[in-house]
């Protein structure tokens, strides 16, 4: 992990913990003692740098406002590569941890005459802060928010207060329940205003499907964000990195990622999420054609082909040179 002065990072105390859901807790990040931390937009996230090595991503949910914490919701994967399992059961108040300066790659067009949010799961936590910043700012937005129970349905109590008198811009759908109803993204991506913003964060399939659902509107106007890898991982390897700042070459052998050689080697680079959503590993390309496997990168800033994702993705030609 780089630890470059091209990369800041903070020093934070788990001030607090709080059930929100089944399986989802939330993390108060407080500043050490007579310190205040970086401002954040709506939408924004943190890497958080864990005692056990790992390095995760989560969005802040707090009011963009507050200058005195960072709060973020966890939920607890069953298929957790360590890092959710690591919050719930082992991560206790008090301790001292790391996290990198908030960046914001989901950001809120706030003059959008209306925002329809949608989400799936966990996926409600940027938008919870998009929320708070839209009433705050008086403008109109609903959320679409889908969980299979009432009882993982998490900021339920929040969302309500958010709303305030217009409970009618909460539409919740629980498929997993009797008599529960699933939300049809087709149907209302289909029903939005030619001038709204929509915002998808969920699992993959709910992102997929409003990708096709919302193609033919402006792309301007479409925005999602992946918490899990959108491709596999690119390793058929087989290519060479050549580091424009040390003329260092790296071979990328099959079966390996453009990060795992670039580490074998010794090369000092940033990474958190290692499946290309989080932003963190994106490095400059001088030369060659990358093959994208990221879920981070918009489809014109891939066709640039200017940056890329070490952490997933891989090249299309026999040499990529990167500006390392």
């Amino acid at each position: 992990m780089r630890d470059g002065s091209d990369i800041a990072l903070l020093e934070v105390r788990l001030g607090a913990v709080a059930f929100e859901a089944e399986r989802v807790q939330s993390y108060v990040l407080e500043p050490l003692s007579g310190q205040s931390l970086p401002p954040f937009t709506a939408g924004a996230h943190i890497d958080l740098h864990l005692p056990n090595g790992l390095v995760r991503s989560y969005s802040l949910l707090n009011n963009s406002q507050e200058r005195y914490r960072y709060v973020i919701g966890v939920q607890n994967d069953p298929n957790s590569r360590g890092g959710s399992r690591y919050m719930h059961d082992t991560l206790r108040l008090g301790e001292i941890l790391t996290c990198g300066v908030p960046r914001n790659s989901f950001a809120l067009y706030e003059d959008a005459p209306h925002s329809v949010l949608i989400a799936g799961g966990i996926g409600i936590t940027p938008l919870l802060s998009m929320i708070e910043r839209l009433a705050t700012i008086g403008r109109s937005w609903e959320l679409h928010y889908a969980c299979r129970t009432r009882a993982r349905t998490a900021f339920l109590d929040r969302l309500q207060q958010l709303a305030g008198d217009h409970p009618n811009r909460l539409h919740m759908f629980h498929a997993g329940e009797a008599g529960g109803e699933r939300l049809d993204i087709s149907t209302l991506v289909s029903r939005a205003s030619p001038d709204a913003h929509l915002y998808c964060c969920g699992p993959p399939s709910m992102l997929a499907a409003f990708e096709q659902a919302a193609a033919n509107r402006p792309a301007a106007q479409n925005h999602v964000e992946y918490f899990a890898a959108r491709d596999a991982a690119a390793v058929a390897g087989g290519y060479h990195l050549v580091l424009s700042r040390s003329g260092q070459e790296v071979a990328v052998e099959p079966g390996q990622t453009m990060l795992a050689a670039l580490l074998a080697a010794g090369v000092d680079v940033a990474f958190a999420c290692t499946q290309g959503v989080c932003g963190t590993c994106e490095t400059g390309v001088l030369s060659g054609v990358p093959d994208h496997r990221d879920a981070y990168l918009t489809e014109t800033e891939r066709a640039t082909n200017k940056t890329v994702m070490v952490c997933c993705s891989g090249s299309r030609t026999p040499m990529l040179v990167l500006d390392l």
